[in-house]
């Protein structure tokens, strides 16, 4: 993998933003990004919990860069309304950014919002098209703040949930499994 050649404004996509199926950003690439992890945190106005990212010396984020065309951002940030976007250039050689979560927009971890199965899904289905069957495992290991998780499978409650591949079912719920999560059904 590498990072991408200078080609305007990216973006590096570390979540949902992985699966290409949930936007029509152009020229997807698979990049890394140095020092950044993907965290859950807590929404303050809905009930869930979304991803982050925080600074982490040693951890290293596989995921995407895409083109934001023109250099405008008032669409990926209205997507992304709940972060503040971070210049990571530095590791780039064309202008990047990251979304982090938007402390105005997050509660306590203890708060103990669950992760929507739904939303889960679709991040692991985007790894899985990335890095094969390595991506999930890669998701899972750079990722903490892990909470309770809802199962909506049968009705999704995340705007952007795809069609599930029997695979990706396999990696979420193994990996559910593992790390001995909380899973609650929906109501």
């Amino acid at each position: 993998m590498t990072n991408s050649t200078d080609l305007g404004a990216r973006f590096f996509g570390y979540g949902s933003l992985v699966n290409l199926d949930t936007h029509s950003y152009p020229d997807p690439t698979p990049a890394k990004l140095v020092g950044w992890r993907r965290v859950w945190q807590h929404a303050k106005s809905r009930p869930v919990a979304f991803l982050s990212v925080e600074p982490c010396p040693k951890t290293t984020l596989h995921g995407i860069t895409a083109q934001v065309p023109d250099a405008d951002w008032a669409a990926l940030d209205l997507r992304e309304h709940a972060y503040l976007r971070r210049d990571v250039t530095d590791q780039f050689t064309s202008q990047t950014a990251i979304y982090e979560a938007n402390p105005d927009h997050t509660v306590p971890p203890s708060t103990g919002h669950p992760i929507l199965l739904s939303y889960l899904d679709v991040v692991i289905a985007g790894y899985a098209d990335l890095m094969g069957d390595t991506g999930p495992a890669h998701f899972f290991e750079t990722t903490t703040g892990w909470g309770p998780i809802l199962n909506d499978r049968a009705n999704p409650l995340y705007p952007r949930a795809q069609p599930l591949s029997e695979q990706t079912r396999i990696h979420v719920d193994d990996a559910i499994a593992t790390l001995s999560l909380d899973i609650r059904p929906s109501v």
